[in-house]
């Protein structure tokens, strides 16, 4: 979610808008279908169909240079298909091209679902976002942080001030680590621990109360495992294995056909080969070592078997398999206040409450490259901090095999990037958003509809 300083092209002196209108007008402006159609009509959505050529340059041209095999691109607006391309293979080695049904692991994608399955129970009354963890988790009860980061100093532990809450698991401030981005000591327990490879998520959060947090919870916004334990929270309330729960009340309603944890075996010629960069570390009791622009070489098999042979631990924070039009289903959801083509999930307070900024006065610095993070969605604040082409307010998050998605609620923008790359050597995911809003010539900024741009 990165972003930035940008033209205003509303302040255009009002001639210009006028011509540009008009070309606008000349180009046609068909209203689009719901159901992607044939042939999208970017100008009567806004957009400038030679502007959005370069996105098909681009990517052909890493293609060509090695840095992705194959990938998928969709770009909506207000519900209508403005672009959808795919690029070279899903299967390299079995010379099979990249299609619109081809599946992705989505990795941390997952994560925004989790979420919204945790909102889904909140609006029911289950709980508040205040409550403590434990009181639905009681494995978690009692958390201690650690005395030292330290990892060759002996593990020490101190109470906690206080215990992680349900917000504190939304937004990444429950004081929890990952275990497989950093070294610290809570980085190596974790892996000691092998988190992971336990043998469902009540294992899992069960091995993690045996665990020190890394820092005191409601204090620091730190990527973590917080998503993983979303996913038991709604086991433990719900009565449902987490599969079963996203699939009754979020895939069957929304239309996610193509959307699991474990790849049906009729599907299975579609799933995308997952690729590393040459030399690449993928484990899971190490750190995972990111590379530069390398030769791309099939990824270790063990990162894919258990999508295919069927994986009891059901990862909310990145264990799911889609496709760009399932997961475009559901982040016009998201776009549509909670909403999509008559189907409801969310109420329109939820979304807008997701989207707002729940980290304001928590320690940021680990924040990547955006400015502000909801819940289960990093959130653009101020496009002038980012440094990138986006709208204020613009939310979404990423996949560690290069995907992305984001929703831009000013100007009402989905995007969706798929490629299978992992870890994401490359920048084609921000540079895919770059190269949708550079093609956007008709705006919605302060509440009004202008057509302006520079030739």
């Amino acid at each position: 979610m990165r972003r930035p300083a940008r033209p205003r092209l509303d302040r255009f002196p009002a001639l210009a808008c006028a011509l540009l209108a008009a070309a606008f007008a000349c180009m046609g402006s068909a209203s689009i279908g719901l159901a992607a159609p044939a042939e999208p009509d970017p100008a009567g959505a806004g957009f400038f169909a030679e502007r959005l050529a370069r996105i098909d340059r681009h990517m052909a041209a890493a293609v060509e240079a090695g840095t992705m095999v194959g990938g998928e691109g969709l770009i909506a607006r207000g519900g209508k298909i403005v672009y959808h391309a795919t690029w070279g293979e899903r299967d390299r080695e079995a010379g099979l091209p990249a299609t619109r049904d081809t599946l992705y692991r989505i990795y941390s994608m997952t994560k925004p679902i989790t979420t919204v399955a945790v909102l889904m129970l909140y609006e029911e009354g289950r709980f508040l976002l205040g409550d403590p963890v434990a009181k639905y988790l009681p494995e978690l009860a009692d958390l201690t942080v650690a005395e030292s980061l330290d990892p060759n100093t002996p593990l020490a532990t101190r109470p906690a001030a206080r215990q992680p809450t349900i917000r504190d698991l939304l937004r990444h401030s429950a004081g929890f680590s990952y275990g497989l981005f950093g070294d610290t000591s809570v980085d190596r327990a974790y892996r000691d621990a092998a988190l992971f490879q336990q043998e469902d998520l009540g294992a899992f959060t069960a091995a993690l109360g045996r665990l020190p947090l890394q820092y005191e919870p409601g204090t620091r916004w730190h990527y973590s495992v917080a998503v993983d334990v979303q996913g038991r929270l709604v086991e433990a309330v719900s009565g449902m294995g987490l599969g079963a729960f996203l699939r009754e009340h979020i895939f069957e309603p929304l239309g996610m056909i193509d959307t699991h944890f474990v790849v049906p075996e009729g599907k299975r010629s579609r799933l995308a080969q997952l690729y590393s960069p040459r030399g690449a570390t993928m484990a899971w009791d190490a750190p995972w070592q990111f590379s530069d622009e390398q030769a791309l070489e099939v990824a270790d098999p063990e990162l894919t078997r258990g999508y295919l042979e069927g994986n009891v631990f059901e990862s909310g924070g990145g264990g799911l398999v889609s496709t760009g039009e399932d997961y475009l289903r559901f982040a016009r959801m998201l776009a549509g206040d909670g909403a999509v083509d008559g189907v409801r999930l969310l109420a329109p307070l939820t979304v807008r409450h997701l989207r707002r900024n729940h980290v304001a006065g928590l320690a940021t610095d680990d924040l990547y490259a955006i400015d502000g993070f909801g819940l289960g969605v990093g959130v653009s604040m101020d496009p002038g901090v980012t440094g990138e082409l986006g709208a204020d307010g613009s939310y979404g998050w990423g996949g560690a095999a290069g995907t992305l998605f984001w929703v831009d609620p000013v100007d009402d923008i989905v995007g969706i990037f798929m490629t299978q790359s992992v870890p994401h050597q490359t920048t084609l995911a921000d540079t895919f958003r770059v190269l949708t809003y550079q093609a956007l010539l008709e705006t919605r900024r302060d509440g009004v509809g202008t057509a302006c741009a520079a030739f």
